[in-house]
């Protein structure tokens, strides 16, 4: 069945998900850990809607292709149609803020990025992005103020700050806007910080959107084994 954007409230999206726009590179510190140069424009690239699973399941993944690699990051819900959008026109159609994890079969891109060859099969394989339930926007007063981590055995992981973002939100779906028509029912993951690494199986996980009010969506999971 195709994946259903969800709300915490109980409500879902009119509209199944299409596709997912993500962004890499965009903390400056987790294009460093991996040994990447900073870029001075966003590097986007597309998941299908296929890789969508709900991020509350059991995380799996191609194990015995190569090492699955964990990368959280802030999940944008679009609700209205958006293309060459300017940076204000594009926040407004932003309806839910989540979490996403992008998988990545970091042995399989690492061969290909020596090639000059297109990452997709090391981050569009089915299941490679786990997505949480949506914070309706109405019930955020400043998202751009948002916090997010990932605890791996009861460890902090990964901590992340949208004011941290190279590229702010409202700029980089503008410029998403300009190559890809974003429409209802979109998902756009923004980056990820430092702390990325591989995947144990068994292992225990813990993801958190904190809200400025210090309000929290919290997810726990574990890998499958």
């Amino acid at each position: 069945m195709p994946f259903q954007p969800r709300f915490t409230n109980g409500q879902s999206l009119d509209h199944a998900l299409g596709k997912v726009v993500c962004i890499g590179r965009n903390y400056a510190e987790h294009a460093r850990e991996l040994d990447n140069p900073v870029p001075d424009a966003p590097l986007l690239f597309i998941k299908p809607a296929t890789s969508a699973v709900p991020l509350e399941e059991p995380v799996s993944g191609p194990f015995a292709r190569s090492e699955v690699h964990f990368e959280t990051e802030l999940a944008l819900l679009i609700g209205s149609p958006l293309s060459g959008a300017s940076a204000e026109q594009a926040e407004k159609a932003v309806v839910g803020v989540g979490l996403a994890l992008d998988l990545t079969l970091r042995g399989v891109q690492s061969e290909l990025k020596k090639k000059g060859h297109p990452w997709e099969i090391a981050k569009g394989f089915d299941g490679a992005c786990p997505l949480s339930r949506f914070i309706a926007l109405d019930e955020v007063p400043d998202w751009s103020a948002l916090e997010f981590s990932l605890d791996i055995g009861g460890q902090r992981q990964q901590h992340g700050q949208v004011s941290d973002m190279l590229f702010p939100v409202p700029v980089l779906l503008a410029e998403m806007s300009q190559h890809f028509t974003l429409e209802p029912g979109d998902v756009v993951l923004t980056g990820t910080p430092a702390g990325v690494g591989k995947l144990e199986q068994g292992t225990e996980l813990t993801f958190e959107l904190v809200l400025p009010s210090g309000e929290a969506l919290r997810v726990d999971t574990r890998v499958a084994d």
